[in-house]
């Protein structure tokens, strides 16, 4: 275990914590294609549930992809989370957003394209949320065409419904599937 990943104070206690009122029901996605990406995932996992306003919900399994819409031979390693949050979604993007940094995670100028990370952390769905703000577009813009975010997505929350689209989560990867052929994903399973 690298001594130079962020750590986690999280123990048997936090599942003891009372549940938020009033909450809202975010989906996070996962990934990470520098370093350790598994023991990464699992320290930002742990990291997020730590945040007083953020209760855990559930975490999908890992998932191995391909590089999409960006040139690397390092292949991620993605996972999605179900979360109950009192925070507004702006709030939990910069909380997202911080947790990214203590990993290192440097965002590039807009418009200069994707890049090798060490942590990536979207919000993906609130509640039936939708914005299209310069600094928060919920719905993730690509979720519909990723199946690495899909394919998590669906083992957690496959009943989602699209807020824009009108079709659950686990109708939208019937569609990918059905419709890309060149995207791969091996599903992986947490350690221990």
């Amino acid at each position: 275990m690298s001594s130079d990943l962020p750590t986690s104070k999280a123990g048997p206690a936090q599942a003891l914590r009372k549940p938020l009122h009033p909450a809202h029901e975010a989906c996070i996605g996962f990934g990470s294609n520098l370093g350790e990406s598994l023991r990464i995932l699992q320290v930002a996992w742990a990291q997020l549930r730590e945040h007083p306003a953020i209760q855990p919900v559930a975490l999908s399994s890992p998932y191995r992809s391909e590089p999409v819409g960006m040139d690397s031979t390092r292949w991620f390693i993605n996972a999605a989370a179900l979360v109950r949050t009192t925070l507004t979604p702006p709030v939990l993007l910069e909380v997202l957003q911080s947790i990214e940094a203590r990993f290192g995670r440097v965002r590039p100028v807009q418009g200069s394209g994707y890049l090798d990370r060490t942590l990536d952390l979207d919000l993906l769905l609130y509640d039936d949320f939708v914005s299209y703000s310069d600094g928060l577009v919920v719905p993730h813009p690509r979720l519909h065409q990723r199946l690495f975010v899909l394919e998590p997505l669906t083992e957690i929350a496959g009943d989602w419904m699209h807020p824009v689209r009108g079709k659950r989560v686990v109708d939208l990867l019937a569609k990918l599937l059905e419709m890309d052929k060149k995207q791969k994903v091996e599903r992986f399973f947490w350690p221990g």
